[in-house]
């Protein structure tokens, strides 16, 4: 395994496997990797001749300097865990190679409509941040398949517009959340939370599937739905930030015609902010026997 730091290495070595015609697969991560990370490790190796991880800690993502600091970085293992994998390349670039002229200059890349919607009203910047990173790394790697966790479900869709937007030629493979036994989707923040937090922790995806049941029985009230679900998490001693109920295409409100819907939740435990969502096949509404029977009396 190559654990590589600069551009230009990098690149000769993707040039010469460019030459042998293998198929690259690339997973860009900010360390302090645990299952998740290394099963979308997996599924990029099932996908491609060659596996390139790259590990970096993207400051222009983080809104509060604090968050940015306290972000676990376990370089050591890291690299074991993916040396384990046979990862063939770790691109591990400092933040001077990354942005050599510093970022308040730097050129960004915004992905209008879904970055400022949902999470990204709650967090400014931070999906410019992403799809900024994931730009100038997928210039660096220039792979043919990348891979992307769905436990955040509106990154990737803000990947999947930038790709389809900038005629990017790289399939984007989404795979499914990792989780815990007991429910609690896999991330880098729950090594934060302290024994009782994490005892609690399961109720963020127990909710969600509450929520996932009432919509698959029928109920379409979901601005109640929403503060049930809530009520929920305060009573586990969580505090809920956010819960969004939306079209799993768009991300916009659920119409007519939506057939599949994303249920999106962030709760914080303490100091961690904790996110997951759910998908939820729904039945448009049909018209019941009375209406048709109206209907054909008109």
């Amino acid at each position: 395994m190559q654990v590589i730091a600069d551009i230009a290495p990098l690149r000769e070595q993707i040039l010469q496997w460019r030459r042998e015609g293998q198929r690259i697969a690339f997973v860009p991560t900010m360390g302090h990797l645990h299952d998740g990370h290394l099963t979308l490790v997996r599924k990029a190796r099932e996908a491609a001749d060659v596996v390139v991880v790259s590990i970096f800690v993207n400051p222009m993502q983080f809104e509060k300097a604090d968050d940015l600091a306290s972000y676990p970085r376990t370089m050591d293992e890291d690299l074991s865990k993916l040396n384990a994998e046979g990862v063939e390349i770790v691109f591990t670039p400092s933040v001077e190679v990354m942005y050599p002229n510093g970022m308040d200059q730097h050129t960004f890349v915004d992905v209008p409509g879904l970055s400022t919607i949902l999470e990204g009203s709650s967090r400014p910047g931070h999906f410019k941040g992403v799809a900024t990173v994931v730009s100038k790394l997928f210039n660096m790697v220039q792979p043919d398949v990348a891979c992307f966790g769905e436990k955040d479900f509106q990154q990737l869709a803000v990947i999947n517009k930038l790709v389809a937007d900038l005629c990017l030629p790289i399939d984007i493979m989404p795979v499914a959340t990792v989780r815990e036994m007991d429910g609690l989707a896999m991330s880098s923040r729950n090594t934060r939370l302290t024994v009782d937090e994490r005892q609690r922790a399961p109720v963020l995806s127990k909710t969600l599937r509450w929520i996932s049941s009432q919509m698959r029985g029928g109920r379409t009230d979901y601005s109640e739905l929403v503060l049930d679900g809530n009520d929920q998490l305060r009573a586990a001693g969580l505090e809920p930030d956010e819960i969004f109920i939306r079209d799993a295409l768009t991300l916009q409100p659920i119409t007519e015609q939506t057939t599949k819907a994303v249920v999106l939740a962030a709760a914080f435990l303490g100091q961690v902010r904790l996110i997951d969502n759910l998908t939820v096949d729904i039945t448009p509404p049909t018209p019941s026997s009375s209406e048709e029977e109206e209907e054909e009396e008109e």
